[in-house]
C-alpha cells in the first residue's frame, strides 16, 4: 500500500520526466533541474532517454551521467603493488634504528624528509614517464644530500639543526620538479603543484584522523580484556601505517581529484577573510600593549613562524581565487591580507635587522633574514598583481605566474641553508 510520501515522489518523479522531456534543447534550464536534485534528475532522466535517443542534447547528457571510469577506486593493479612496495621500503628504512646502532635522535631529524619525499618522487617519475636524462640530476641531488646530512657532526648547534629544518624544503622542490614532468618551463604545472599540496594536507589530515580514531579504539578493546598493546602497536604497525601516509595520500589525490578538490577551496573561502581580522587585531594589539619585538628572540621566532603560515594561507588562497571569475570580495580580502602581511613582514625584517647589528651575524638570523627577504619581495609582487586586478588592469592568470616564478626561489635558498650554512659557520 503506497504512503503519502510515496504518492508525493511518484508523482514528482513523473512530472521531472516531462519537464525533461520538454526542456531537452534548453541546456541551462537542465542544469538548474540537475542540480536542484541530481540523484532524481538521473533517474528520470534514464526513464525517458529511451524516447529522446536521436536528440544529440540527450545523448551528451547521457554520456555526462552514465560514463564509467575505466578505473576503480584503487587504481590499476600496478599501482597497488607499488603503494605496498613503497611502504614496505619506507617502513623498513624509518626501523633503521630498531636493528642497528644508529640512533633515533640521530636519524630521524636527519632522515624525515627521505622517509616523506623519496618514494614520491619515484612515483612522480612513474607516473610521468620521466626519459632517465631528466631523472639524473634530481635523485644523484638526494642521494648526495642523503650522504651529505648524515655526514655532518653529531651535535646539534644551530647551523645543523637549520640545514635539518630546510632539507625538506629542498627535497620538496625536487619532488615538484618531478611532479610537473621534469619540465622547468610552465607557470601552470607549478600552480599545480602548489594546489597538489593543499589537496594533499586536507586528504593528510582525514587519513591521520582515522588512522588515529582507529589505533585508539584497537588500544581500547585490548585493554579491555587487560592486555596492553600500546608498545606493541607503536612499533610494530603504527611505524608502517605513518610509512604508508605521504604514497597513499599522493595517489588517491592524483587518481580521485574529486575527494578534496571542493574541500581545498571552502577552506581558503573561511580562513581569509578570518586571518586578515586575526592579523589587523594582532597589530592593532602590538600597538596598544607597546611590544618590544626588538628585546625579545623567543617572540620573534614565533613572530616568524607564524609569518610563513600567514603566506602558505595566502599563496593557497590566491590559487583558488584564480579558478573563479568575478570574486572582487575575496579579492579584496586577499590585498588586504597580503598589505597586512608586508607591514608584519616589515616589522620583523627590522627586527632582525636590528639584533643583527646589536649582536651580530649568526646562523639563525641569516637564515631567518634570507626566507624573510623572499617572502617580503614575493609579497610585494603578489599585492601589485592583485590591485592591478581590482582596477581591472591584469589577470588573475598573472598572480599565478608570480606565484610558481618563486617556488624554485624558495628550494634554492633552502638548499643554501642545508649545504652552505654549516660549512659557513663551521658546524656551530
Amino acid at each position: 500500500m503506497e504512503t503519502t510520501n510515496d504518492i508525493k515522489t511518484s508523482s514528482h518523479t513523473i512530472g521531472l520526466e516531462e519537464e525533461i522531456k520538454n526542456q531537452i534543447d534548453n541546456p541551462r534550464t537542465l542544469e538548474k533541474l540537475y542540480r536542484k536534485n541530481k540523484i532524481a534528475f538521473e533517474k528520470s532522466f534514464n526513464e525517458v532517454f529511451p524516447q529522446l535517443i536521436d536528440n544529440s542534447n540527450a545523448q551528451v547528457w547521457n554520456e555526462r551521467l552514465n560514463y564509467q571510469h575505466d578505473e576503480s577506486f584503487f587504481g590499476q593493479k600496478n599501482d597497488v603493488i607499488f603503494i605496498i612496495l613503497a611502504t614496505l621500503i619506507t617502513g623498513l628504512v624509518a626501523k633503521i634504528p630498531s636493528f642497528t646502532s644508529i640512533k633515533g635522535e640521530f636519524f630521524y631529524p636527519r632522515n624525515l624528509g627521505f622517509l616523506f619525499f623519496t618514494m614520491l618522487m619515484v612515483y612522480f617519475s612513474w607516473k610521468e614517464k620521466i626519459g632517465i636524462k631528466k631523472l639524473i640530476v634530481p635523485f644523484l641531488s638526494v642521494l648526495i644530500a642523503a650522504f651529505y646530512i648524515n655526514l655532518l657532526p653529531n651535535n646539534y648547534n644551530d647551523s645543523i639543526i637549520l640545514a635539518c629544518i630546510h632539507l625538506p624544503i629542498f627535497l620538496w622542490m625536487i619532488a615538484g620538479y618531478l611532479f610537473v614532468g621534469g619540465e622547468l618551463n610552465g607557470s601552470q604545472k607549478k600552480i599545480d603543484y602548489l594546489r597538489f599540496n593543499g589537496d594533499f594536507v586536507v586528504m593528510t589530515a582525514i587519513i591521520m584522523l582515522s588512522g588515529f580514531l582507529f589505533s585508539a579504539i584497537t588500544i581500547g578493546l585490548f585493554s579491555l580484556i587487560g592486555i596492553n598493546i600500546e608498545e606493541f602497536y607503536g612499533e610494530k604497525i603504527a611505524v608502517w601505517g605513518l610509512s604508508a601516509v605521504p604514497i597513499l595520500v599522493t595517489y588517491l589525490v592524483k587518481n580521485n581529484p574529486q575527494l578534496v578538490n571542493k574541500i581545498s577551496p571552502v577552506i581558503a573561502r573561511i580562513f581569509t577573510p578570518i586571518v586578515f581580522i586575526t592579523l589587523l587585531i594582532f597589530l592593532g594589539t602590538i600597538i596598544y600593549t607597546g611590544k618590544n619585538l626588538y628585546d625579545d628572540r623567543n617572540f620573534l621566532m614565533i613572530f616568524n613562524a607564524l609569518l610563513i603560515g600567514v603566506m602558505a594561507i595566502i599563496l593557497f588562497s590566491i590559487t583558488e581565487a584564480t579558478k573563479k571569475k568575478n570574486e572582487r570580495i575575496n579579492l579584496l580580502f586577499l590585498v588586504g591580507l597580503s598589505m597586512l602581511t608586508i607591514i608584519v613582514n616589515g616589522i620583523a625584517l627590522s627586527a632582525i635587522v636590528f639584533r643583527i647589528n646589536e649582536f651580530g651575524i649568526t646562523p639563525n638570523r641569516l637564515a631567518v633574514i634570507g626566507a624573510n627577504l623572499l617572502i617580503f619581495v614575493n609579497l610585494l609582487f603578489v599585492a601589485y598583481k592583485l590591485f592591478m586586478i581590482l582596477k581591472g588592469k591584469s589577470e588573475l592568470h598573472k598572480v599565478e605566474i608570480v606565484i610558481a616564478l618563486f617556488i624554485p626561489i624558495y628550494g634554492i635558498w633552502a638548499a643554501l641553508v642545508t649545504f652552505f650554512l654549516p660549512l659557513l659557520f663551521n658546524f656551530k
